[in-house]
Formats: structure tokens, C-alpha cells, sequence
């Protein structure tokens, strides 16, 4: 039996791997990774350019550029992701710069005196101006005509600035209990999603459809009836079971290296042209890891490890020994694709749970789908890391879903014999019913 079915599980990992749409995919994947991890090197190759300055070209009639440049200076550093700008005064003519700023985005702005509304300005620009851009100016011009007004009415400096200043906002917790890391736990919230939550359901989603495609297509050409004349269906069973884990695990260690590869390259750039946007994104990387580090996640993670590692191994059997039973039954692909559906429902409620699970800290609704079989590979590791269930109860989840596993496949057997050589739907389930009592 051990050597039928190492023959069994070599070939159909093999019938897997060795394939076309395995390495073109794979090769996408790759490239797609490092394109968005090097988005911004994307972007400039293709014309982009992250560090390019808008001048913006003052003729400053009422005497307030110096105010008006305090105050756009201090609004667009709050947005410097957004746009780099540079003010400056000049002495020419609107035709003068009008050819000036031809094909670029640079902006004229005139500032004018006005008998009514005190100041009002004139902006042109060879393109239309950006609403951020816009904004910017709008809020930057509305302060220096504050301004303004309030010297015309004869306040001191002093007085106009004390006025015209940012209130002070002093906070105040109450929360005896809240948690100081609060907001570090929402970001690596957010980081958990992307890698595990997102990953694992797309490789789940893959393995169900990867083995009732090969199950429905040896049935569907009469070459299961040569299969299970050589050996028992327990075997043939587990072969498709163990290949098919075997290959998502493959493909998941696959996307860590695929990660690894476009970081590395992203410290290559960033190594070749140091500053500018690839210097911040390399500082956010790193005040990102700074925060995972003191959310005490990493120690968590260092002592979940193994839990998880094995919560994901279960649940991998798991979906894989029921999409095999579910394929047994059929005979197209089409049909399994309709009795396949509610076993995507249930994949799909842990995503959704998963997600949420951050925004219902201490939910006692979330802590018992933690525990709950082919979900608890989404939920457990994603709160257990977020510090909501101790270590025991991600052990208990996985213990859980171990034995579960064992269970489905102990009686997943039964049906599995049964409908592995059936080719019609014809009192199926009553066989099926029938086959679980069986010994």
C-alpha cells in the first residue's frame, strides 16, 4: 500500500507541477510582486515622476506672500505623499509666465486687493489644476484674507496672531483599560489580513477546485475504473488528499520566497537611488516593524508558531478531504461546482469574520467561530495575534480541528467508496446514508 501510494502522490504532484499554466502563473505572481512592492519605480519608468516640484508662480499684489507661503508651507507638508510644491514670488507678467509653465504643471497665481471681498486671486495653469492642489491654495488664500481683515481693523500683531492661531487641543483617557498599543494593533491588523487572511483563503479556494477537477476528470474518461482495480480506494483517496496539500504548500512557500525576492529587490533600489520616495517607503517599512515589535506580536507569534503552522495543516486536509467526497459524488465538473458552493460559503464567512475581528475586540460571537473548524484557520491566528484568546485556546482551536479532521476522513471514507465508481445520481444519497452506518 505505501509504495502505490508514494507512486500515486509522486505522480499526481508531478501531473501538478510539470505543467504550462504552473510556471506561467508562477512567473506572473512573481512579477506582480514586485511590481507593486516597487510601485513607485514602476510608475517613474513609465513617466512617472514622485519627485517633481509645482511651482507656483505668486504676483503678489496685496503684500502677503510671506503669510501666504507660511501657511501653504504648513497645509502641504501634512500632504507630501500628495505633491511637492514651491512657492515663489516673481515680478513678471501673467503673458510672461504663460509661456513660462507651457506643458508643465507648474501654476501662476495673482493675488489682487478687492473693494468687497477684501482679496481675490487668479490662478492659471496650462492644465487643469489638481483638487488637491486647489484645496490647498483655496484654504492657504482664506487664512491671509482673515489676515488681512484683522489688521485693517487696527489689533496689534500680537493680538492677530493669537486669533488667527490653531486651537490647543489637550486630550484626556479615561479608560483605566485601554490599551496603549491600540493603534499599532489596527495597523498590524490590517498586515495580518494581507498576509494571512488573503493568501490562505486563495490557496484554499485553489485546492478545492484543483482536486474536484482531478477527481471529476479521471471519472469522467473511464480512468478511475483502471485505478481502483489496481488500488483500494483508501489509497487512490489519500494520494489526492496529500498531493494536493502537498502542492498549495509548495505554492504558499513559493509566494514567501516570490515576497522575499521583491523586498530584497526594493533594498537594491533603494540602496541605487537613496532618498526621495524609496527612502520613505523604506522608513515606513521599518516604523512598521518597530510597531509590530512593541504590540508584542513577534513574541507571539514566536510561541504560536507551531499551533498555527498545524491549524493550517488541518485545515488544508480538512477542505481537501471534503472537496474529495463532494467530487466522488459527481461526475462533471459542473455538478461539483453546484454541490461544491456551500463549502464556499463557509470559507467565505470566516474571511468576513476574520476581517472584522479587529473591529470586535472581546466579541463573544468571534471567540467561539475561532473554534469552529475549516473557519478557525482564519479567525484563531488573527486574534490570537491581535492578543484577544490566549495561547491555550489557539492550542484548543487547533486540537479541535485536528480531530474534526480525523473524523471527516474516517467517515468521508465511507461516502468516498461508494461514489468513486458511481457514474449516475440515482438514489446517491440514499447509498451515501447508507454507507455511513457501515462499518
Amino acid at each position: 500500500m505505501k509504495t502505490k501510494l508514494k507512486f500515486l502522490i509522486k505522480q499526481s504532484l508531478k501531473k501538478k507541477l510539470d505543467t504550462k499554466w504552473f510556471k506561467v502563473a508562477n512567473i506572473i505572481i512573481l512579477v506582480l510582486l514586485i511590481g507593486v512592492v516597487n510601485i513607485d519605480r514602476v510608475i517613474s519608468f513609465f513617466g512617472g515622476d514622485f519627485e517633481n516640484v509645482t511651482k507656483v508662480y505668486v504676483l503678489d499684489e496685496a503684500n502677503s506672500f510671506d503669510l501666504l507661503k507660511n501657511n501653504f508651507d504648513a497645509m502641504s507638508s501634512s500632504l507630501e505623499d500628495l505633491g511637492n510644491y514651491e512657492l515663489l514670488r516673481t515680478d513678471k507678467t501673467v503673458e510672461e509666465l504663460k509661456e513660462e509653465i507651457e506643458d508643465t504643471e507648474d501654476i501662476v497665481l495673482r493675488i489682487k486687493l478687492n473693494d468687497v471681498t477684501y482679496i481675490e486671486a487668479d490662478i492659471t495653469s496650462f492644465d487643469p489644476v489638481g483638487m488637491v492642489t486647489e484645496q490647498l491654495l483655496q484654504m492657504s488664500l482664506n487664512s491671509v484674507k482673515s489676515a488681512y481683515v484683522l489688521n485693517s481693523s487696527g489689533m496689534s500683531e500680537e493680538e492677530i496672531a493669537a486669533l488667527t492661531s490653531n486651537v490647543v487641543l489637550n486630550k484626556e483617557v479615561t479608560n483605566p483599560d485601554l490599551d496603549e498599543n491600540a493603534e499599532g494593533k489596527d495597523i498590524v491588523s490590517s498586515g495580518l489580513i494581507l498576509v494571512l487572511i488573503v493568501p490562505f483563503f486563495l490557496l484554499i479556494t485553489m485546492l478545492t477546485q484543483m482536486i474536484g477537477a482531478e477527481i471529476n476528470d479521471e471519472k469522467s474518461t473511464r480512468g478511475m475504473e483502471i485505478i481502483i482495480s489496481n488500488v483500494s480506494p483508501k489509497t487512490h483517496f489519500l494520494s489526492k488528499i496529500i498531493s494536493s496539500t502537498l502542492f498549495v504548500i509548495v505554492q504558499a512557500l513559493l509566494l514567501i520566497f516570490y515576497a522575499v525576492v521583491a523586498l530584497l529587490l526594493r533594498k537594491v533600489l533603494s540602496v541605487a537611488a537613496s532618498g526621495g520616495v524609496s527612502s520613505e517607503v523604506s522608513g515606513f517599512i521599518a516604523d512598521t516593524l518597530e510597531t509590530v515589535k512593541n504590540t508584542g506580536v513577534l513574541d507571539l507569534l514566536m510561541k504560536g508558531a507551531p499551533f498555527i503552522i498545524l491549524l493550517f495543516l488541518f485545515s488544508f486536509l480538512a477542505y481537501a478531504i471534503v472537496a474529495g467526497v463532494l467530487a466522488s459524488m459527481t461526475t462533471n465538473i459542473e455538478d461539483y461546482q453546484q454541490l461544491q458552493t456551500p463549502l464556499m460559503i463557509i470559507l467565505m464567512v470566516g474571511y468576513y469574520i476574520a476581517i472584522m475581528a479587529s473591529a470586535f475586540e472581546g466579541a463573544l460571537f468571534v471567540k467561539i467561530v475561532s473554534y469552529i473548524p475549516m473557519i478557525s484557520f482564519l479567525v484563531s491566528p488573527v486574534i490570537y495575534l491581535l492578543g484577544q484568546i490566549s495561547l491555550l485556546e489557539l492550542v484548543l482551536s487547533t486540537l479541535i480541528c485536528g480531530g474534526v479532521t480525523y473524523l471527516l476522513f474516517h467517515f468521508g471514507l465511507r461516502i468516498y467508496k461508494v461514489g468513486i465508481l458511481n457514474y449516475s445520481s440515482q438514489d446517491l444519497w440514499k447509498k451515501i446514508f447508507k454507507s455511513m452506518k457501515e462499518k
